[in-house]
């Protein structure tokens, strides 16, 4: 059983378009409310947080509905071409409010453009899964987070070439455009490389056990076995804390750097750079690694790796460049830990519910980011911005507890028909 390695990346250019818009939200838009619009630590918190109030709500639902549509485009593809065009009209609009100082019609725009991303991102993450048998899931994740990692690779550069230093007023329409111009360009390729319907057909004719085995479940409608469930409430629990502790550095690492580095422009974006690119070479590795020494191992390997990180930039009361090494160590760290947890908790799932468990995902890792900008803001505006890294730390380390209790969704070395194979390398 091998990965069709080019189908995936095609499949990945769904993930791109989301982690690029993604990381340019969460680093520039805290600013435009910061110096636009002139709100307090706890406000831009408060306001960073309806992104992930909406897919709380809204991403269970909608991946659930993806699980019943049948089109001629297929069940995710619909989903993800009306939500990436609403996302870009509305993101666009968003940028001339922030030109204009105009607050209500900002407020409008960003609530239309997120409500557009919620559209799509449960179906786009679940299109993956529907058509990657179980086994080859981390694998595959590796290449759609590393797909994800070049979509924020992009924004950062933008962020870092187009937004200047000594302006008084930064002008993020040239960012917003590269943007938009990627996310239309992604699905684009989507669209015209990959057809759902057939590929799924395809996977039911090559692995017909997958769907004997789904059908039976679905016929079956038996209940989740207790020691899966509680498997499947620990890695929830540990996506929580680990999102908690990374969103609370994504969405406050621009502030920070300029109120404790005294980093001005775009230049807070080089340090993120390092990661991105940390995680970029290490994504593929770890697919293989995680194939072989396991998933929650792998996991557990990344935490350890971010909570080394934070707890070192604790230490760092001025910007220099030897913190780039902690920098590559969170991006390694958060690759090992994001190829593997998607495909742990969609395995404890039936075929037939991939949507409804990737939304359940997304409900605790967006109630963690619901929640971490405001608690993290309260920190930041009244008692110092140096709580960031211990704030980080302690919530990394609540995660790879709870982890340790998880015993479901691993992956299981595959089984060689003859002796000969075990002499072949799978690719």
């Amino acid at each position: 059983m091998k990965l069709n390695y080019k189908r995936t990346f095609f499949i990945g250019f769904a993930f791109m378009s989301i982690c690029a818009f993604w990381q340019t939200y969460d680093n520039i838009i805290p600013l435009i409310l910061q110096n636009t619009f002139h709100l307090n630590e706890v406000s831009i918190g408060t306001i960073m947080a309806i992104d992930n109030v909406l897919a709380v709500i809204l991403l269970p639902l909608l991946g659930s509905l993806s699980d019943k549509v049948s089109t001629p485009l297929g069940k995710r593809t619909p989903f993800i071409l009306v939500g990436t065009i609403l996302a870009v009209i509305f993101m666009m609009i968003m940028i001339y409010a922030d030109f204009s100082a105009n607050i209500w019609l900002f407020v409008i725009a960003l609530g239309i453009t997120l409500l557009s991303m919620a559209l799509y991102r449960s179906p786009a993450v679940a299109l993956m899964p529907d058509l990657t048998p179980k086994p080859l899931r981390s694998k595959a994740n590796a290449v759609i987070n590393l797909m994800g990692a070049i979509g924020g690779m992009y924004s950062l550069l933008l962020t870092a070439v187009l937004v200047k230093k000594t302006a008084d007023k930064a002008n993020y329409l040239p960012l917003f455009i590269g943007i938009a111009l990627i996310m239309i360009v992604s699905i684009i390729f989507l669209v015209s490389t990959v057809n759902e319907n057939k590929v799924a057909k395809q996977i039911a004719e090559e692995y017909p056990e997958e769907i004997e085995k789904n059908t039976t479940n679905k016929k079956a409608k038996t209940k989740m076995p207790k020691d899966v469930r509680i498997s499947l409430i620990f890695i929830l629990l540990s996506i929580f804390l680990w999102f908690t502790a990374y969103n609370a550095v994504t969405t406050a690492f621009s502030r920070y750097a300029e109120n404790v580095w005294g980093l001005q422009g775009g230049s807070f974006a080089n340090c993120l750079m390092v990661a991105m690119v940390a995680a970029i070479l290490s994504y593929i590795p770890i697919g293989f690694i995680s194939s072989r020494l396991g998933r929650k191992k792998t996991i557990l390997l990344g935490l350890a790796l971010m909570f080394i990180s934070y707890f070192s930039v604790i230490f760092v009361t001025t910007y220099t460049p030897i913190i780039n090494v902690s920098f590559a160590l969170v991006g390694i760290g958060w690759a090992s830990v994001s190829v593997n947890s998607l495909p742990m908790v969609v395995d404890m799932a039936s075929g037939n519910d991939v949507g409804k468990f990737t939304g359940l995902y997304y409900t605790f890792s967006m109630t963690a980011q619901i929640l971490t900008p405001i608690i993290s803001g309260f920190l930041l505006q009244n008692v110092s911005y140096k709580t960031l890294f211990p704030y980080a730390t302690f919530f990394t380390t609540l995660s790879f507890i709870t982890m340790l209790f998880v015993r479901h969704g691993d992956t299981k070395p595959l089984s060689k028909k003859s002796l000969i194979e075990n002499f072949d390398v799978d690719d």
